[in-house]
């Protein structure tokens, strides 16, 4: 393990040409992806278990990073939102190895050296952020040796990062009552999981390419995940079928956006993406502001929404869409994330309406 005190040196490269030094810790080892950055104070934890931040290097603006350390996986409710980190590397300003919690069992160093993922500090966080809100998400590599070499990072978005994540079995949880809904996972965190049974549901949890659409239940929810919404063609074609009937289908984040595209409407790529816990949306049927947990590369074209379904919600700071619904049936969808963890509390209701409507349809 390489301990940030032996500051061995690490360099970032962006695909733009640009490189910052600094130094290695966790596992130290070369490795790549989509850099993207969390505004989070907060929750590093979380953010680095989440699905979502699958086949990405992920760049902390707070400044010190590691200063809790890191708990037993379940020791308290929403700390890992799944069994390993994700996140292919992390870039921080200042990596704190000497943590301090009650509930620490390790190192943020540690636990990254044991599931073989690298971090680099040292790094002016602060300027990185910078480049990527002017010129966009950008591929990225760190490396452990002076020499760059020729700059060879392949797009992780181009692969199928959904079926990384994913269950792939049916998992049932909760008592044999009602309401019953059926969780499809496409990179759940664990948080989703945990607020069904926290609100009384019977849960069965199926993967994306699950033939789902069979499963009686009173509602549907597909759940985040990670990358391209468009190259879960089979989770699609099942929402399809699903949108044919009455059943209540719901979704978050990259379940909203399949719901879009089921629906016939269509997304495209962020030139920044949303990751953070303060993201306020507009949400319109209450005129309500909500801050919001965020963390998503793609979004719905608004251009593209079909007739009989509606615009729910909207992102305060960019304009883009945040919600969609129908106008009739109980479908819905939100980009943002009610589950939030870490982040604000603001948009539970989602959970409210789901539950009504997977009681009384």
């Amino acid at each position: 393990m390489i301990r940030a005190r032996e500051r061995v040196r690490g360099w970032l490269d962006l695909e733009d040409g640009t490189t910052f030094e600094g130094y290695l810790f966790g596992a130290g080892s070369c490795t790549d992806g989509e850099v993207v950055f969390n505004t989070g104070m907060v929750g590093y934890v979380e953010a680095m278990t989440d699905p979502s931040y699958r086949g990405q290097v992920l760049a902390f603006t707070y400044p010190l990073i590691g200063n809790y350390g890191v708990p037993d996986d379940g020791d308290g409710m929403f700390s890992f939102q799944s069994g390993n980190i994700q996140a292919r590397g992390i870039v921080v300003q200042e990596y704190i190895e000497e943590h301090s919690h009650w509930r620490a069992k390790r190192s943020l160093g540690d636990w990254m050296n044991e599931e073989g993922i690298t971090g680099i500090g040292g790094i002016d966080t602060r300027m990185l952020t910078k480049i990527l809100r002017e010129r966009g998400t950008m591929l990225g590599r760190i490396r452990d040796c002076p020499d760059p070499g020729p700059f060879q990072v392949e797009d992780p978005n181009s692969g199928d990062l959904v079926s990384e994540v994913a269950t792939d079995g049916v998992i049932a949880h909760g008592e044999n009552g009602a309401p019953h809904v059926v969780l499809v996972d496409c990179g759940a965190k664990n948080a989703m999981l945990e607020v069904l049974l926290r609100e009384g549901a019977r849960v069965t949890v199926v993967p994306y390419d699950h033939d789902f659409s069979t499963i009686r239940c009173d509602a549907y929810l597909i759940s985040n995940g990670p990358g391209d919404p468009t190259r879960c063609k089979r989770t699609i074609d099942e929402v399809r079928v699903l949108l044919r009937d009455d059943i209540p289908v719901s979704g978050i984040c990259l379940g909203c956006q399949i719901i879009a595209l089921a629906a016939g409407g269509g997304t495209y790529k962020l030139k920044y993406g949303h990751r953070s816990q303060n993201q306020p949306v507009m949400e319109k049927n209450s005129g309500r502001c909500l801050i919001t947990s965020q963390n998503h590369g793609y979004a719905v074209d608004p251009s593209t929404v079909p007739e009989g379904w509606v615009i729910s919600h909207t992102n305060l700071n960019d304009g883009t869409v945040e919600g969609i619904a129908h106008e009739e049936l109980p479908f819905f969808g939100v980009q943002y994330h009610p589950e939030a963890c870490p982040g604000p509390k603001d948009p539970g209701n989602f959970f409210d309406r789901l539950m009504e409507v997977a009681r009384h349809g």
